[in-house]
């Protein structure tokens, strides 16, 4: 579980009662693990498409036990349920990174190695340390043009905020104060990258579904890396890599 950060709401009157809620959040809410090494992997098939996950806690595999039952195996499985592809897949991330964190630390090494489709998954701990909207959007914008300048071929994928106002374990006014605050960030970080080609900015997701989140309700399961991997693919229609060239 990140730390909160609450000085953007210093004015707010009840900021002492958010800062309660967090620290509660804090003590009560199980950290859980990374998922298992290695974070690289390949599904057999044809033509193997290289599939790269950059980002937070959900490209550690957070809430799942390996990354094969996490983003990037589950991308993977897309990839030859829809295209009949193989791939290769490898994942870059860490739990609490912030846009910046990942450009600062992560985006040269996601970038030195050849990839076909990259997923960045990013902007939950930014809504959660509560950065300012123009600060977080550089970051996404800085982010995405590294990877489109890395490969200029590939289709970049980028998976934004959670929808806050549907978790269950925060309490409000936590929980509508993070929602806005999330809200704010994620469309700015879509004003930032919708003129790029080969970039799709995913829409907010659908209700979360019972068995969706992990046993610290915050972070998705098996099941939820499952629904997620699904939904980036049904909300990029026009993207078919099944022809190119890996």
């Amino acid at each position: 579980m990140p730390i909160f950060s609450f000085t953007r709401l210093a004015a707010v009157p009840y900021a002492p009662q958010l800062v309660r809620q967090a620290r509660r959040l804090r003590r009560d809410t199980p950290r859980l693990p990374d998922a298992a090494l290695p974070w690289t992997g390949s599904r057999p098939g044809p033509d193997p498409l290289r599939i790269l996950v950059l980002g937070d806690s959900t490209a550690a595999g957070v809430g799942a036990e390996t990354q094969a039952e996490a983003l990037p195996g589950w991308i993977a499985h897309e990839v030859s349920a829809r295209w009949g592809r193989g791939s290769t897949w490898r994942a870059i991330g860490e739990n609490g990174a912030t846009a910046r964190d990942v450009r600062e630390r992560f985006l040269t090494d996601a970038a030195a190695v050849p990839f076909d489709l990259a997923l960045l998954t990013i902007g939950a701990n930014d809504a959660l340390g509560l950065r300012s909207r123009n600060a977080f959007t550089r970051d996404v914008r800085r982010i995405v043009l590294a990877l489109r300048a890395a490969a200029p071929q590939a289709a970049v994928l980028v998976s934004l905020m959670p929808r806050f106002d549907r978790f269950a374990l925060l309490p409000e006014p936590l929980r509508a104060t993070l929602a806005r605050h999330a809200a704010s960030l994620d469309t700015g970080a879509r004003l930032a990258v919708g003129d790029l080609d080969g970039v799709v900015a995913i829409p907010t997701p659908p209700p979360y579904v019972e068995g969706f989140f992990a046993s610290d309700e915050f972070h998705p399961s098996a099941l939820g890396y499952r629904l997620w991997a699904e939904f980036v693919f049904d909300s990029a229609p026009g993207l078919d890599l099944r022809r190119q060239a890996g």
